[in-house]
């Protein structure tokens, strides 16, 4: 039970770090013009592209090969009110928000593996558009970030061989295979989110919607405790210094330890097509003992690399990316990250942690229902095709719902409030 909960504070570490650097980077898109400019260059070609995939046949995505559904605007304005709803999650609870993107598009009709392709398509298109890597270049280690991303290479070849693999040898066997994975994590950071918010809300005192590190999290960061003093204490040749404007003389550690972690990150980015980011910042702070403030740097770094290489190599060329799809999602979240920003200045944050826990938990219904119809087409169970397809459609209903009345209830309390918004700004 230890164990669990620590891992719990991890992932939420790693959701609300992940959710800091997705706001900076739309704010720095939606502050520049020229940025602004470049992302309407950029949709005018993915909507082309969608209108010749309704058309085309035997290329490389077309209609008989990757395409979830003939293209039509609809499509597009769906992408826009899925990228709407994550952005709004990020902006306003400060984390999780990625985790809705690859559910819902599965649930739109759209194929696992390229709602994970054209998920990690638009986090790089983000982070090369808006990542303001200047300003945070004097955060990164150079040898951490190079070990590190060795180790993310291969943890995405992994991955993304995985994904097509199972999506050759059978397509029902890759959706099985990804709802799974979003089973897991979305239940278990899901149900431990709503407990945690059940008992917050008995706690006197209210409590806010963005956390900064734990005290734990310092603690770890300084790698005088447990694993990350034992992993730095290890000698294992070549060893990478770090963090020497912190400590005098810096901290050390073997390569090969941020080589596996950048491993696991970049596996994961690929299987589940959410860029690895909300893994980096807690392996780095309580398994390394890296500090917050190389971190982050180093962080930005990765998502820009782990992202790019996972959608273009292992997902793009081999047509798993709906563009038009990732370019309606770009749109949205840089609208709902604003609005959701500002909101949290009128909304109690217990409210909103508690928005937290149920849209995960949407998420994870949504998956868990969906998974009889997937083993009835895999034969490995044999049940009504009513009460499967049934099944998947509450799972659908339940997801949509409860994503659109968090989506309304935060849009309407930002409206409802914008003078006193306006002021503050």
């Amino acid at each position: 039970m230890k164990v669990a909960k620590e891992l719990y504070r991890m992932f939420m570490a790693a959701s609300q770090a992940h959710a800091r650097w997705d706001y900076e980077t739309s704010m720095s898109i939606l502050r520049d013009r020229k940025k602004l400019l470049l992302l309407v260059i950029m949709t005018i070609p993915a909507l082309a592209i969608g209108v010749a995939m309704a058309a085309g046949d035997g290329y490389l995505g077309g209609y008989k090969a990757y395409q979830p559904a003939n293209y039509d605007p609809v499509i597009f304005i769906v992408s826009i009110l899925v990228g709407l709803g994550a952005g709004l999650i990020t902006g306003c609870i400060g984390a999780g928000g990625g985790f809705i993107i690859t559910p819902a598009l599965m649930s739109a009709g759209v194929k696992g593996i390229l709602a994970v392709g054209t998920d990690l398509f638009h986090i790089f298109a983000k982070a090369i558009m808006g990542t303001a890597v200047h300003k945070k270049l004097g955060n990164v280690s150079v040898s951490l970030a190079i070990a590190f991303l060795v180790g993310s290479g291969i943890g995405v070849t992994g991955g993304g061989f995985i994904n097509r693999a199972l999506y050759e040898k059978n397509p029902i066997l890759s959706d099985l295979f990804i709802s799974i994975v979003y089973v897991v994590l979305l239940g278990f950071l899901g149900f431990y989110a709503l407990f945690d918010f059940l008992k917050l809300r008995k706690a006197p005192g209210d409590v806010g919607a963005h956390h900064g590190e734990s005290a734990h999290g310092e603690e770890a960061s300084s790698g005088k405790v447990g694993l990350p003093a034992k992993l730095q204490s290890s000698n294992i040749p070549p060893l990478i210094t770090f963090d020497e404007d912190l400590v005098p003389g810096g901290k050390k550690i073997p390569a090969l330890f941020v080589a596996l972690c950048g491993a696991v990150v970049g596996f994961a980015a690929a299987i589940m097509g959410v860029g690895g980011g909300f893994l980096t910042f807690p392996m780095f702070v309580y398994i390394l003992g890296v500090s917050s403030f190389t971190t982050v740097g180093t962080d930005i770094l990765q998502i820009i690399f782990t992202a790019g290489l996972a959608s273009i190599a292992q997902y793009a060329v081999y047509g798993f990316i709906f563009y038009t799809l990732a370019m309606g999602m770009l749109l949205g979240s840089l609208l709902g990250i604003q609005v959701g920003a500002l909101a949290t200045k009128v909304v109690k944050g217990i409210y909103i942690r508690g928005f937290y826990a149920i849209s995960i938990l949407a998420g994870f219904v949504n998956r868990f229902f969906a998974l009889p119809e997937k083993l009835n087409q895999m034969e490995i169970i044999n049940v009504s095709e009513a009460l499967v397809k049934g099944l998947s459609f509450a799972g659908l209903i339940i997801f949509f719902v409860v994503i659109g009345i968090f989506a309304i209830w935060v849009i309407g309390k930002f409206l409802g409030n914008l003078k006193t918004l306006r002021g503050e700004v």
